[in-house]
């Protein structure tokens, strides 16, 4: 197994907007993972998956990587359900928005690897390896999230 060196480091401080609009002043930097990292975290998930699943898709971009990783755990029986995946979630528009229009009416397995939100604030029914706590009421953050 060939580990890969990044340059890139996995938690970064500086202001940006996510997909959904939110001002952000860190982010999670996942093309810092070697895929090494993302099988494993693959292996995670597989963890706790036990339903078998058809097919795996990545949301793009982020999600594409751990696509890749899930692929050898593939059921390949059409009658299974889809598996969308994503790196990070962090208001769900991503899952909501790329289900809806690639995937309506189907049944879908729904995993990230990191939430921004905690396990029981997620919505769309989407599975998380790693969570955050929930903002305090204090923080800057809390009025302008869906949490």
């Amino acid at each position: 197994m060939k580990f890969t060196t990044t340059k890139t480091d996995l938690f970064r401080e500086y202001n940006y907007t996510s997909h959904a609009g939110l001002p952000l002043t860190w982010k999670l930097e996942m093309e810092a993972l070697s895929t090494s990292e993302w099988s494993t975290c693959a292996r995670m998930i597989m963890d706790y998956q036990t339903a078998p699943f058809s097919k795996v898709v990545g949301i793009p971009r982020g999600g594409v990587p751990l696509s890749d990783a899930l692929q050898k755990y593939v059921s390949g029986n059409p009658e299974d359900p889809i598996m969308v995946v994503d790196d990070v979630y962090t208001t769900g528009t991503s899952f909501k928005e790329y289900c809806k229009e690639n995937y309506p009416g189907v049944e879908v397995i729904k995993w990230c690897v990191f939430a921004r939100v905690m396990a029981k604030d997620l919505e769309h029914n989407v599975s998380a390896l790693f969570t955050m706590p929930r903002l305090p009421k204090s923080s800057w953050l809390y009025a302008k999230t869906i949490i």
